[in-house]
């Protein structure tokens, strides 16, 4: 293989590396799921407090407050919800800093 020929491939493939890596660090982190015994921060921008999974509403805590995770039930997490909601409840999973 001719040098220019492998010095053109070689700048290619570095640009796509480069890219690949510009990618990779500029993509959103995901929220983190709860875990049981540590009171977790609040990612989202609002998070509902509710009496069950899928239950009624009983509050909102917002982004930045706390809520102390005491069990994992798929998707949601029963615990106390710090803040101006000061009770016991389910909030959804996957919202936590």
């Amino acid at each position: 293989m001719p040098r220019t020929t492998r010095t053109a491939l070689t700048a290619a493939a570095t640009a796509v590396l480069a890219a690949g890596a510009l990618v990779a660090v500029s993509s959103p982190a995901r929220a983190a799921d709860g875990r049981v015994g540590v009171r977790e921060t609040v990612c989202a921008q609002d998070l509902y407090v509710r009496t069950a999974p899928l239950g009624a509403w009983t509050g909102t805590l917002f982004q930045g407050q706390t809520f102390l995770v005491e069990q994992l039930d798929g998707d949601w997490v029963y615990g106390f919800a710090y803040g101006d909601i000061n009770r016991h409840g389910w909030v959804q999973d996957g919202w936590f800093c």
